[in-house]
């Protein structure tokens, strides 16, 4: 947004993530104290401070949690204000009470990732579906559109074996991710099938929770004798090396909104076995750019990533339908629906606003 002409302002507690991609990135960032309960309309107040001083006519909101914050502080700027909320989950329960109506109302618009998504919003809100759009979350493709590293290279900056099929799951080491349950694939495959397949997990701890989920995994590999076939390797911030590394992507999650990683797959040109969960049906079409399989369905699962290593003319075919259909997801094209949506909720405001670039609060995350 900052190369299209934009002037973009972080709003983010101190010592977060967000606080800390800011600098790296060169992103102006204002702090906020963490207010909820009681204490939130001393957050709305700091807010509209901020937003008053900084002359920023437009606030996203990337948390659903955040709303009740940046629909005070608009109230309490006359209104001035206009609220873009980034939808990121799912709402998983009805938001149709009266409190939630009002809250709503005070949207000016609805960005949310997948048409199914968007069936949802309508389904359990009653939010005004004119104001609803749907705005895929992008993704960096240039930086899959070329390997950097051979297979082997890949292999062996991670640390993993030379040869043999090799699966990959990607992501927090959490149960909802279903990192045991691709553990259980793997035996699966090598005691049905005869595969010499073998895994690497990528991925952090959940943060706050310690390391009880990364023991539990540990023990049930040691249980199935696959200690020389599981791998697990620490959280990278380039994603790039694993794809490159891996033969299969297994995507085992309970639940996947809008699978940033299962995109990335798809982008670096891996093969995806991934459970029918969430968004990820409208992510990858069965048969046609992945294989789907019904969820924590081991034989199903252990069924789809053998055909994949199986069928290699087959499994390109679905690669490369893949590939082409990515542009969808490209960051440049969210920039450019995002200022879309911008430009119209200004124009509501004051029909002549196109002469001059509102600023803009992007990513507003005030939840620690």
């Amino acid at each position: 947004m900052q190369e299209r002409g934009w002037r973009v302002t972080f709003f983010a507690p101190p010592a977060t993530p967000l606080a800390t991609w800011a600098e790296e990135w060169f992103v102006p960032l204002e702090t906020l104290a963490v207010r909820r309960g009681p204490a939130m309309p001393l957050l709305a107040w700091a807010l509209k401070e901020q937003l008053e001083r900084l002359h920023i006519t437009v606030l996203v909101v990337t948390q659903n949690k955040d709303l009740p914050a940046a629909t005070l502080a608009k109230t309490l700027m006359g209104g001035r204000l206009r609220i873009i909320y980034q939808q990121h989950m799912q709402l998983g329960r009805p938001k149709r009470s009266f409190v939630h109506t009002i809250r709503f109302n005070l949207l000016d618009a609805w960005l949310t990732p997948l048409p199914g998504l968007a069936a949802e919003v309508g389904r359990l809100t009653r939010f005004d579906a004119r104001k609803l759009h749907v705005v895929p979350l992008g993704l960096p493709l240039g930086q899959f559109a070329a390997p950097a590293h051979t297979p082997a290279e890949a292999r062996h900056a991670l640390g993993l074996p030379a040869t043999g099929p090799l699966l990959g799951i990607l992501g927090r080491l959490d149960a909802a991710k279903g990192q045991d349950f691709v553990i259980d694939v793997l035996h699966r495959l090598r005691s049905d099938y005869g595969s010499d397949a073998q895994l690497v997990i990528m991925g952090e701890l959940t943060r706050h929770q310690g390391d009880g989920y990364l023991r539990q995994l540990q023990a049930q590999v040691a249980r199935l004798g696959l200690q020389a076939q599981v791998h697990f390797r620490g959280f990278q911030s380039n994603p790039v090396v694993f794809f490159q590394a891996i033969d299969v992507f297994v995507l085992a999650s309970e639940s996947e909104t809008y699978g940033m990683v299962t995109l990335e797959a798809l982008a670096a040109g891996v093969p995806v076995v991934a459970a029918a969960t969430g968004g990820t049906p409208e992510l990858v079409q069965h048969n046609r750019t992945g294989l789907l399989y019904l969820r924590r369905d081991l034989a199903a699962c252990a069924r789809a990533v053998q055909r994949t290593l199986a069928d290699p003319a087959a499994t390109q075919a679905r690669v490369e339908a893949a590939r082409l259909g990515c542009w969808r997801y490209a960051h440049q094209r969210q920039c450019a629906l995002t200022e879309d949506v911008i430009w119209a909720v200004c124009a509501e405001a004051a029909p002549r606003a196109r002469a001059q670039r509102p600023a803009v609060a992007l990513r507003a995350a005030f939840a620690r």
